[in-house]
């Protein structure tokens, strides 16, 4: 009942959208939001109503399947008994609610890897690349002038490396030279060296 009167409900509310995008509507502008806010508050009291009868469905379910025990007149050898009784069944509910957890998330687990291997099936598409023709003189910029041109040549700015084997130094071993340059002598040289 509740169901079909949001139905009709979304429907006025379509309605009263479809007015507000058509270019001449019937409806002046205090009219249309007029209608949207009746809606909107009609749409409201119904949710209202559908959340408490769903409470009242649950309480009423609950109500019927697990009555309340009757522990007046029960003596407390009764009472300890009942506590065990429903401890047992606490822990049924527990593996039961684990087992379902459990089935739930290896069900997920499988769902995704179906899904890795439906991408892995369809495969991946890639867009259609058109092949562009461009020399090195067209990828630079060059100018339309030909006195401007610059032709690539990309081995005219590098860095050429002397080797200079009158400063190599011999090998010694390397704890004596960690031993001389530790101390303030040792940063003193450092210093001085480096000036």
């Amino acid at each position: 009942m509740v169901v079909n009167e949001w139905k009709k409900a979304h429907h006025l509310m379509y309605i009263a959208l479809s007015f507000t995008s058509q270019k001449k509507t019937k409806y002046s502008a205090t009219r249309r939001l007029h209608l949207k806010s009746i809606l909107l508050r009609t749409a409201a009291s119904m949710l209202l109503a559908e959340s408490e009868e769903k409470r009242a469905t649950r309480e009423r379910f609950i109500s019927e399947c697990f009555p309340l025990p009757n522990t007046s007149d029960l003596s407390v050898q009764e009472l300890q008994e009942l506590c065990k009784e429903l401890h047992r069944k606490i822990d049924v509910t527990d593996e039961a609610r684990y087992d379902i957890a459990v089935k739930v998330e290896k069900n997920e687990n499988e769902i995704v890897s179906l899904r890795h291997k439906l991408v892995a099936l369809k495969g991946v598409r890639r867009p259609s690349l058109k092949r562009v023709k461009k020399s090195t003189e067209d990828m630079l910029g060059a100018y339309s002038d030909s006195s401007k041109l610059m032709k690539a040549d990309f081995k005219a700015n590098l860095k050429t490396v002397k080797k200079e084997d009158e400063k190599r130094e011999e090998v010694t071993d390397w704890r004596k030279n960690v031993e001389a340059m530790s101390g303030m002598e040792g940063r003193k040289k450092l210093f001085n060296a480096g000036q």
